[in-house]
């Protein structure tokens, strides 16, 4: 019988060496896809290095709203107690990471073996099921991306329990040092990881497609409204240990996300582009001096009097 669906295949029941039967027109298991002759075939293939940063900067989202909340929530605490709590959510996520990598297929190893994204409708098989005009009862609906959409779930899994199990009791540690509302950044997580789950769940696909001009266009903004905040108008200015901390994380995010706009294709020539990452700063520096609102206004006012 024919197997309709962008998505249905026949799974493999028996094999030896000259025999192969193949099961039904259906979803394949989970770890296996169809293929281009409609059979199910086990996922074997290694991450793309494109892979890898969409993971990663999936596993980056709960990191950057702890950090977030521990700043809003303790920000009449002293300074090493939010950064004692930074460094304990660092910790946890990445904690969930490795212990996520071993949990998956092949099981005690930091690597998985995944298909390879080929469009954006592997995201999203659900609406792909064939037509009731053909089979009444069939449903494809399976995992294509195999891990990359399942795996961001157990991620987030693990970052709440990991949370629940060290943040109060690293925190408890640390009683001595005064920080009003040192439990809020907990129960705000509580309210962010339902939304990254949602977010995930729905534009999983959109966002494996977005996240480098997302990271980008988030890191650029976030350092211009920093430099112009922190009133810094000279390299002098930059010559903090926290600031310089925020300048470098900010590079960093530039060249994540230059390196996952060129998705592995001519890495070596792509990777030339990294020396353009300090060039917003730069070109801020140069000329802030020329647009300074006060600056303006005064020379507005001399040619007004002339």
């Amino acid at each position: 019988m024919a197997c309709f669906g962008l998505y249905c295949g026949k799974t493999l029941l028996f094999k030896n060496s000259s025999t192969e039967i193949y099961g039904e027109c259906g979803a394949c298991p989970r770890g296996q896809r169809t293929n281009e002759q409609k059979y199910c075939q086990p996922c074997t293939e290694s991450p793309e290095l494109y892979d890898w940063l969409y993971l990663g900067f999936m596993a980056m989202l709960p990191l950057v709203s702890h950090w977030i909340c521990i700043e809003r929530k303790l920000k009449n605490g002293i300074s090493r107690g939010v950064l004692f709590q930074q460094v304990s959510a660092l910790f946890e996520c990445s904690m969930a990471a490795v212990v996520t990598l071993l949990v998956n297929d092949p099981a005690g190893t930091l690597s998985i073996h995944s298909c390879r994204v080929l469009m954006l409708s592997d995201w999203y098989t659900m609406l792909y099921n064939p037509s009731p005009d053909y089979i009444t009862t069939l449903h494809c609906t399976q995992e294509a991306v195999y891990p990359l959409y399942t795996i961001v779930f157990v991620y987030y899994a693990f970052c709440l329990l990991f949370m629940m199990l060290l943040r109060p009791l690293l925190v408890k540690m640390q009683w001595h040092l005064y920080m009003p509302n040192q439990f809020g950044s907990i129960y705000t997580a509580l309210y962010f990881f339902p939304v990254l789950t949602v977010l995930q769940a729905v534009a999983g696909g959109l966002l494996y497609y977005a996240f480098p001009y997302i990271v980008l266009v988030v890191s650029l903004v976030n350092l211009a409204v920093y430099l112009v905040f922190a009133k810094i108008e000279s390299c002098s200015d930059l010559i903090r240990k926290d600031r310089l901390l925020v300048l470098f994380s900010h590079w960093f995010l530039h060249a994540y996300g230059l390196i996952a706009l060129s998705r592995g294709e001519q890495l070596e020539q792509n990777l030339m582009l990294l020396i353009l990452v300090p060039a917003p700063a730069l070109f801020y520096l140069l000329t802030t001096k020329f647009t300074k609102p006060s600056r303006i206004i005064s020379e507005g006012a001399k040619r007004h009097r002339t």
